[in-house]
């Protein structure tokens, strides 16, 4: 197909540029570049496109107005937008970048080149050609320049025509498009010739394909998804559009695969997607209402809730009573608890959406219990470490419904908590300080069993005293306060040399919290109507404050974070939970992780990681991530990154 065929269906929007694609982000330098190349008839390559259905399509830029199908721009979107803006003067209406770097592109008759205008090297002179004018308005016009430029000399005259005309057909040129199309080619098909065809580039993930087929059908769709993911982090809880295009899925099909949603209606989908941001709305308020779950840090199991939008989509979009409610949440925390939708996603999904609909929330613990075995939380699962822990939101969520006091007021901590030093905040039982003193190493000092929640004011007040001094202040000055943390009262435990001996006498206590609340769960009958799903219930307290990984814990993080917000990279996930893949089994918490590393591309996860033990640094590798035991040694991998961009 010649160029210029390609730009009229670019122009007609019968070709058009998916909503997952990256914006224009090619520079002067590159657009002199490829021009000079179709100039010199050097290879350019081809392009790949996707055939989906359009119902008045619209992709990105605005509506086409056509119906049946449109081609997808899978590969060649910087060298067709290239093609368009300096041909047409105007860049295609998908177009998302510096329009600067596609005006004033200008060639020289005598050395052949292609430069940018500047005024001081190019006004007057009639040996720069504008590219755009001559695409725009023909050969015609420079007939006259052209023998002006030879002054009689007709060899010279043809030459400078013979160059003119090359460059103005261009757009006769042939290229290839490789057309995706037929029923074979299913979403799982498409995403992997793409992420083949861009291996350097950034990586396609099923989701990003579906999503781009809907907003194909229906442009509303990514504003609509777009709007109720900020509402939500808005209130603390970050999603991503996969999640909510997942649970979508699941109220719409039933089904985990995206590929289900590949014949929907459009009027289907929207439905189902006000379905679903309802359904999560109202799991959120009932969540934080009933469990104390009230912001992101705390809020783990996000791949379960499709799950749970399925259940109550059956229910018409509210729990029929509170024993369904606690049962359906007994079911989420330990599935949670023990990384049922952490590894191989769809798998599992599909297990538990058919079970949603053959038996409801029953069928969901069968399938879990046949899954996990006896589902009971031992001393030894509270031997995590960090925020980033499995068992830190059911520490939270135990502070919450167990009405766990303040050591500094005695204020039962589930209650609303106003002024400035009245936020939240994770308390080391066992101060940090004091136990990086005694030698202590990094996971030994943040184990999950060192935390309690305290109010700001209160963790101020406290500082690195020693525990066996303000331990015994306040079991003096408000008893009962200790136990309602499930911290030990035995003195000898309370001493810097049995912290070890501590962390096991409180693991079992919270072990034996964690299992008569979620019996409670369970067998009911709850003891908190439903209501809170409007409102009521436990109210939601200020955020709690992150503990953040300091210089003092891992030297130079915090440098290096700056670093890449300087250099627009990826921000890891701090104290992180890292999870083996296909298991879903935790592996470690790591410092920091980056997911879908460093470009946010679906490359090789990254783990910063200090101290694993040798089964962890087996684990990690064996599951393909990439892993740091320095700060170090990890800017040098940012530094060889960024130099390689550049």
């Amino acid at each position: 197909m010649q160029i210029s065929q390609i730009l009229d269906k670019v122009h007609a929007g019968d070709i058009a540029l998916p909503e997952f694609q990256r914006g224009y982000v090619w520079t002067r330098d590159q657009v002199r570049g490829f021009f000079l190349s179709l100039y010199r008839g050097y290879p350019i390559g081809g392009f790949l496109t996707w055939d989906t259905k359009a119902e008045a399509a619209d992709a990105r830029g605005g509506t086409t107005g056509k119906d049946g199908t449109i081609q997808l721009l899978l590969d060649g979107q910087q060298r067709v937008t290239t093609l368009y803006g300096v041909t047409r003067g105007e860049p295609p209406r998908f177009f998302e970048g510096n329009p600067t770097a596609l005006k004033g592109l200008h060639f020289h008759l005598e050395s052949e080149t292609f430069e940018f205008y500047a005024p001081a090297k190019m006004k007057d002179n009639a040996h720069w050609i504008d590219v755009t004018r001559l695409f725009q308005q023909g050969l015609g016009p420079y007939f006259p320049v052209l023998t002006a430029l030879a002054d009689g000399d007709t060899e010279l005259q043809s030459t400078y025509f013979d160059r003119l005309n090359r460059l103005h057909q261009i757009r006769d040129r042939a290229v290839h498009i490789d057309e995706v199309t037929g029923e074979d080619k299913t979403i799982d098909v498409v995403v992997d010739i793409f992420n083949r065809v861009n291996s350097g580039g950034t990586k396609l993930s099923k989701g990003d394909l579906t999503l781009a087929a809907i907003c194909a059908a229906w442009p509303d769709a990514r504003p609509t998804m777009n709007k109720a993911l900020d509402t939500w982090s808005a209130q603390g809880f970050d999603f991503k559009l996969d999640w909510l295009l997942r649970n979508v899925n699941a109220v719409l099909t039933g089904e985990a695969e995206f590929a289900k949603l590949a014949h929907v209606q459009v009027a289907d989908f929207r439905s189902a997607l006000q379905g679903a941001i309802d359904g999560l709305a109202y799991l959120l308020n009932a969540l934080g209402g009933r469990l104390g779950l009230d912001h992101g840090r705390v809020l783990n199991g996000k791949g379960a809730f499709p799950v749970m939008s399925r259940l109550l989509h059956h229910q018409g979009g509210a729990f029929p009573d509170a024993a369904t409610r606690d049962r359906l949440f007994y079911w989420h925390i330990h599935s949670f608890l023990w990384g049922r939708h952490t590894g191989a996603t769809e798998t599992a999904l599909n297990q538990d959406l058919h079970a949603v609909d053959e038996g409801g929330v029953d069928q969901l613990i069968s399938v879990l219990r046949r899954s996990r075995g006896q589902l009971v939380v031992t001393a030894d699962d509270f031997t995590g470490s960090s925020m980033g822990s499995r068992f830190y939101p059911l520490l939270y969520m135990l502070t919450r419904v167990r009405a766990a006091q303040d050591l500094g007021s005695g204020v039962p901590l589930r209650n609303n908590l106003l002024g400035r030093l009245n936020s939240l905040q994770v308390h080391h039982v066992f101060p940090k300080a004091r136990l990086y003193a005694q030698g202590y190493s990094r996971p030994d000092v943040n184990a999950v069993a060192n935390f309690c929640f305290l109010t700001q004011d209160t963790n101020l007040r406290i500082g690195a005293k020693n525990p066996a001094d303000y331990l015994e202040e306040v079991e003096a000055r408000m008893p009962g306060a200790l136990v309602s943390q499930w911290i030990p009262l035995d003195r000898d435990l309370w001493q810097l040399d049995n912290y070890p001996e501590f962390l096991a006498a409180r693991r079992e206590l919270l072990a034996a919290a964690a299992n008569d609340f979620l019996t409670e769960l369970l067998d009911g009958p709850s003891r908190v109507a439903l209501p809170e799903a409007n409102g009521a219930g436990l109210p939601s307290v200020t955020v709690v404050s992150d503990v953040s990984t300091d210089d003092e814990e891992v030297p130079g993080l915090q440098e290096l974070l700056a670093t890449l917000d300087a250099a627009g990279l990826a921000r890891p996930e701090i104290d992180s939970e890292v999870a083996d893949p296909a298991t879903g089994r935790q592996i470690i918490v790591a410092a920091a992780y980056w997911p879908m590393g460093l470009q946010n591309e679906s490359d090789a996860a990254i783990v910063l990681a200090p101290e694993p033990t040798n089964g962890e640094q087996s684990a990690l590798e064996a599951g393909g991530f990439r892993v740091f035991h320095s700060t170090a040694s990890l800017r040098h991998y940012v530094d060889k990154t960024l130099a390689a961009q550049a």
